[in-house]
């Protein structure tokens, strides 16, 4: 696939994210390689992994989640800024990442952030990897903002969710976007007057509260916990209640961008039954990203080649023996 220049755009999604791991293995295996990625959110953290060479280590992270295991991974904050410290997350992410820097990554890699106050838009390209995909991942109200440059940054997600202008701007040619919110939402209708018998979406109704899988928790962190997360009554907890926010603000600012700047290739795994923190279904989200990759590998490997310069093609006529063409091209035009 040499000799044109591919970006991956990589859309935020929560735990859908792991469905990237699955699409990036699946590029890789076809021999698709991207020269730049840029990433939103969930799609910085396992962008920066494979700009690093840790997609590995993230897809063995992802593989060995439980619920229980989630929820040791959440630190709960009510002084700060944020309901989640996210220091856990960020010892983790320490441990593989260390301090390496983007500008020295194999793969040129660019994660989006937005800027607390200003609403500005920030491409972080260099400095500290961990930070830019802290700052990347960290959704207002759930991780306090992270400081980098000065500047308090949070989700990019709010202004970028699927960023293919970051890979036109840093000089890709064929752009490949991976939108994990596809089928997830709606198309935007509009319901005039909601129906009287109306008990709400299967959807809402079937995402499972950690309530329902994690072993019951005492005193305050038992009642931080269901809170947060939902009292297994079908109604929603805090964090859907924003997350699901979040993501509808997302998907029609995602559609509005990509109306603008189309990508070249859409990649959209299937996840319409997958909860916002079902991030222990690993397995089958890379499983389904992989899948989505299959249904479109044809299509994609067939546009890039015909985009991949033709050299020499000039030669095999230099090479004939024959000079009769010659002497027809050469000979003056009568008069």
């Amino acid at each position: 696939m040499a000799g044109v220049k591919i970006g991956l755009a990589l859309g935020g999604g929560a735990a859908r994210g792991w469905a990237h791991i699955g699409v990036l293995k699946a590029l890789q295996a076809a021999g698709i390689r991207p020269d730049i990625i840029a990433g939103t959110s969930i799609g910085a953290v396992v962008g920066g992994c494979y700009s690093s060479g840790h997609l590995d280590d993230i897809e063995g992270f992802a593989r060995e989640l439980t619920p229980r295991r989630i929820f040791g991974y959440l630190d709960f904050n009510l002084k700060g800024n944020g309901l989640i410290g996210g220091q856990k997350l960020c010892d983790r992410l320490d441990r593989h990442l260390g301090d390496k820097l983007i500008e020295d990554l194999d793969t040129r890699f660019t994660a989006v952030a937005t800027e607390i106050g200003t609403g500005h838009e920030h491409w972080l390209s260099r400095g500290k990897l961990v930070d830019a995909v802290r700052a990347s991942y960290a959704l207002p109200g759930i991780f306090k903002p992270v400081r980098v440059n000065g500047r308090w940054l949070f989700d990019g997600a709010l202004v970028n969710p699927i960023p293919v202008s970051v890979c036109r701007a840093l000089g890709a040619r064929y752009v490949i976007a991976v939108n994990l919110n596809f089928d997830v939402l709606g198309r935007g209708s509009v319901v005039p007057t909601p129906d009287e018998d109306y008990e709400g979406d299967e959807e809402l109704q079937d995402e499972p509260a950690f309530d329902a899988i994690e072993p019951p928790a005492r005193g305050v962190r038992g009642l931080l916990q269901r809170q947060i997360f939902g009292r297994g009554d079908g109604a929603p907890g805090i964090s859907t209640v924003m997350v699901d926010a979040f993501n509808i603000v997302q998907d029609r600012i995602a559609r509005s961008r990509l109306a603008g700047d189309p990508p070249d290739a859409m990649i959209s795994p299937r996840l319409q039954d997958i909860g916002l923190f079902d991030f222990h279904r690993a397995d089958e989200l890379i499983s389904r990203g992989a899948q989505a990759v299959a249904r479109q590998l044809d299509d994609i490997t067939r546009e890039i080649d015909t985009r991949t310069p033709r050299r020499n093609l000039a030669a095999p006529a230099q090479a004939t023996t024959s000079s009769a063409p010659v002497k027809i091209l050469i000979q003056p035009v009568a008069k």
